[in-house]
């Protein structure tokens, strides 16, 4: 029983850091298709974002895929890196928050946001090699 705690920790500790590496790797290359590896297929992706993007609604995967492709066709980041991070304690399901910096490429204006990553652990179906077991279900962001 203790082999089998300890190998449940493990795989938890490793692959969270993967998909928290992720979403910094897709907004630091405005990667829109990085970020679509971690979106639940399963589940409703929640995301509520302010000006100057102003977007609020339930999406699938594939319509936030498209969001994010249109929002960084727009935006250029600058920085994002993580500022605190929020552990359940079931370990099923994780907040991840970071602060991103971004400018709009149209008129050179820059905004900094906080922005909130809400994960849960989704059985993996396909066998994908960015598959970490982590899917984000919920995404929200407000100024600074």
């Amino acid at each position: 029983m203790t082999s089998f705690i300890v190998a449940a920790l493990t795989v938890f500790s490793l692959s969270l850091p993967t998909a928290t590496q992720n979403i910094e790797k897709a907004f630091l290359q405005n990667n829109s298709l990085l970020l679509f590896e971690l979106f639940s297929a399963q589940n409703p992706i929640n995301i509520s974002l302010p000006e100057p993007i102003y977007f609020s609604d339930q999406l699938t995967n594939q319509q936030a895929l498209f969001l994010f492709q249109n929002i960084f066709s727009s935006f250029s980041t600058f920085e994002f890196y993580a500022e605190r991070n929020s552990p359940s304690s079931n370990r099923n399901d994780y907040i991840y928050q970071a602060r991103w910096s971004f400018r709009d490429k149209k008129n050179n204006d820059q905004y900094l946001f906080y922005i909130f990553f809400f994960l849960i652990k989704e059985p993996s179906g396909e066998n994908r090699p960015l598959d970490t077991g982590w899917k984000i279900t919920e995404i929200k962001a407000k100024k600074i």
